[in-house]
């Protein structure tokens, strides 16, 4: 079989029972911005960040990918007022979108309809949450959220949906998260079992990249670790992960954790990273279009 699938379907809704804020939520204190830290003004993609000057742009296909203050922003040929906040990730765990991985992100405008925003983010925690927590707040003026992210850029989605969960602000109305790293204790089996199965995975240098992006944090914080977090009272949750992908492990237990906390979840593991790739963008775009067309509902459309 190329393709496991376990749904849980819990409740939608309510804060829960939210935990205390901690030092990385009580950084969104208004603090001027650092050097290459994403700025939250979506107002105009096409003017620059600098001197309001017209910004890149070009065609790819039939969307156009803009330049913007914030990062790259993709928009369909026919937006329908939906915004996908998609964050990136990299084995580097840098803060900056690759334009390879800008891929995915045109293709999930396509089959969405939604304009999606690629934000820069800085390459260190509590900063990284603070930028993608920024730029969600100015992505809600333009219209209804959805998160997707991939690796780190999963973690992120995860943490920033325990972090608005816990302020008690207005969540995104689903996330999906694709091979995500959602504990940097890195202690998961998968990580040792599955190694081989990745010729390019480096668990020394994921050690290594990890330290520097939690920046003297503690691994087990629930803002860096979601896998830590009380998960009660956050929007539907999916799931992507191929059963050999050293992060396996990551996705079973957020899944496991989420779906006893009454959270609905979307569990996909496929049998390895090409045929998860090849249908990533799929089921992404399916979940979002179900959750965003049901806004406010306990089961999808």
């Amino acid at each position: 079989m190329d393709d496991t699938r376990v749904e849980t379907t819990g409740r939608r809704g309510g804060p829960g029972t939210p935990g205390p804020l901690t030092r990385a939520g009580a950084d969104r204190s208004g603090r001027a911005a650092e050097p290459g830290r994403a700025q939250g003004d979506l107002t105009d993609v096409r003017r620059d960040s600098a001197g309001g000057t017209e910004a890149e742009s070009h065609q790819v296909g039939s969307v156009l990918v803009e330049s913007s203050p914030v990062g790259p922003v993709v928009t369909p040929p026919e937006p329908t007022g939906l915004v996908v906040l998609f964050l990136h990730g990299d084995r580097q765990l840098s803060g900056t979108p690759d334009p390879v991985l800008l891929g995915p992100a045109e293709r999930l405008a396509l089959r969405t309809g939604a304009v999606v925003v690629c934000p820069r983010y800085r390459s260190s925690f509590p900063g990284a949450l603070d930028d993608v927590h920024a730029v969600y707040d100015s992505c809600r003026a333009r219209g209804p959220v959805a998160l997707a992210g991939e690796r780190l850029g999963a973690g992120l989605a995860a943490s920033l949906l325990v972090r608005l969960r816990d302020m008690g602000a207005a969540a995104p109305q689903c996330a999906v998260l694709g091979s995500a790293l959602l504990d940097l204790t890195l202690d998961a089996p998968s990580l040792l079992f599955n190694a081989a199965a990745d010729p390019a995975f480096d668990l020394d240098e994921l050690r290594l990249r990890a330290s520097l992006y939690a920046a003297g944090a503690e691994p087990t914080n629930p803002l860096l670790s979601p896998l830590h977090a009380n998960l009660h009272g956050l929007p539907p949750v999916q799931l992507l992960v191929a059963g050999t992908d050293p992060l396996l492990d990551d996705s079973l237990g957020f899944a496991a954790r989420a779906a006893r906390s009454g959270v609905v979840v979307d569990l996909r593991v496929s049998e390895d990273a090409e045929r998860m790739r090849a249908g990533a963008v799929t089921a992404m775009a399916g979940f979002i279009r179900a959750w965003t067309r049901s806004a406010g509902s306990s089961r999808p459309a």
